[in-house]
Order: structure tokens, then sequence, then C-alpha cells
């Protein structure tokens, strides 16, 4: 829980700028108009093409973030920030909960022939992962036999399947409500689009142009946003299906381990 705080607190730090500089941008765009005449009309043309050409990534993102209104588009990037934290924060988790199962097999075995089952609980107890601890979870009921071992192993393996899997529903949530948040600006773009046009009465470009605008860079801005976040949730759904392989193949393997060395108890 700790770790998944101070990530929101991480990103929201580093996108906290990109709201503040485009209310500045809003704030500046406001109080230009008054100083910016030009008695020659073509140096105004090529010094706007030489600022467009000198423009990096940063600078049009945060430029399409105003021109997409900050009130539509700050939804979506709370979206963005979140499902971005907990998707590395599973990431995070779920590679220091990856485990060498082979050689864990190799240290029980021998920690069976030299010191028995308590030598064997203590390496499995050192061992941090899922694995590990369906490990010690089977060891703990060797006295009552190979099949009590199973079942625990088996009830224990799924409580480690859902700890893994903690989290991916909200990530699941933000891909599903980004492109949701992104349409409804496009609705109410719509909307202001066509109120426009009934005051002015008038269909003329110019009067449509800013309601559209805002339209079309919400629903990019959603959809892109859910691209990203869908990347990050096959990777984790991946990861934790090969974590599960791992767990379902290592357990056959421990029973095997107990059943050789004939420690279940009878």
């Amino acid at each position: 829980m700790r770790k998944l705080i101070a990530l929101f607190m991480l990103a929201g730090i580093m996108y906290v700028p990109v709201i503040a500089n485009a209310q500045d941008a809003d704030t500046a765009a406001a109080t230009t108009p008054a100083v910016v005449e030009t008695p020659a009309a073509s140096p105004t043309v090529v010094d706007d093409e030489i600022v467009a050409e000198e423009q990096g990534f940063h600078q049009v993102i945060k430029d399409k973030f105003i021109e997409g209104d900050v009130y539509y588009m700050t939804p979506i990037l709370i979206c963005l920030i979140l499902g971005l934290a907990i998707a590395l924060e599973r990431i995070i988790t779920l590679n220091m909960a990856t485990t060498n199962t082979k050689k864990l097999l190799v240290k029980v075995e021998d920690a069976l022939s030299s010191g028995g089952i308590e030598a064997a609980k203590d390496v499995t107890r050192n061992t941090k992962g899922p694995v590990a601890s369906i490990f010690t979870q089977g060891l703990m009921r060797y006295s009552e036999g190979i099949e009590m071992v199973e079942k625990s192993i088996i009830a224990y393996g799924s409580v480690e399947m859902g700890r893994l899997e903690k989290g991916l529903v909200w990530i699941s949530l933000f891909i599903s409500l980004a492109p949701m948040l992104g349409f409804m600006g496009t609705v109410i773009g719509m909307i202001f689009a066509f109120d426009t046009i009934e005051a002015a009465g008038d269909i003329s470009p110019s009067i449509v142009a800013g309601g559209i605008k805002i339209a079309l860079l919400t629903t990019v801005a959603g959809l892109i946003v859910a691209i990203i976040l869908q990347l990050f949730y096959n990777y984790l759904v991946s990861k934790i299906d090969s974590l599960v392989n791992d767990m379902e193949d290592a357990s056959i393997s421990l029973v095997d381990v107990l059943v050789k060395h004939k420690l279940t108890g009878k």
C-alpha cells in the first residue's frame, strides 16, 4: 500500500506541471493580444513557421492539451496517471515475486536429505515469492498425508494467484473509462458547436471549428490513454500467467519430492 501511495504521489508530481503550464498559457493567451501587432504580415508568417519547427514533443502535447480544454482533458489525464501508477506498482511487485523454481526445488530436496522437514521449511521461509510460500504451506501439512499436502497447495495457490491479480481490475477500469470520457468530451464539443451555429444563424467553418476541435482532441486523448494502459495490462496478464504456470509446475515437483523421500507422515 505504501508503494502504491508513493507511486501516486510521484506520478502526480510529474504531471502537475502540465496542468500548471496549461493554465499559465491560458493566462498568457488572454493578455498577449493587447501587445501583438506588427506592421508587416510576411515576417510574422516566417517567424511563426520557425517557432513551429522549433517546438518539441512536450510543447506540442501541452498545446493540444490546452486546445482540448483543460476541463475535458484533465479527467483523461487523471486516468492515465492512476493507471500508470498502479501498473508500475504491479510490475515491480511481480518482478520481485519471480523465483527460480528449479534452484529452489534443488535446495528443498537437499535440505530434506540432510536436515529433514524442518530444514526444508527454513529454506522456503527464507525465500521470497509465491512459490516459496506455497512450498511452506505444503511442508507444514506433511504429517497429515500426501492428500492434505496437495489440498493445501491448491488452496494456498488460489490465494497467491488472487494476490498476483490485485490491482488489475483498476487498470481495466481506466482502460474503459478513458475512451468514455473522450467520447463525452466529443458529444459536449458537438453540442457546443451546434449551439454556436444556432446563436450565429450561420454555418461558417470558423464558427464551429472550436467545438469540433475540442470534440476530436478529447476523443484522441481518451484513445491514446486506453492504448497505453492496454499495453501495460497485457504485459501484466502475461507475467501473471507465467508465474501461475511456475507455481503449478513447482507444486507438482514438490509433491514428487515428498513422495520420493517418504515424508508424508505415513
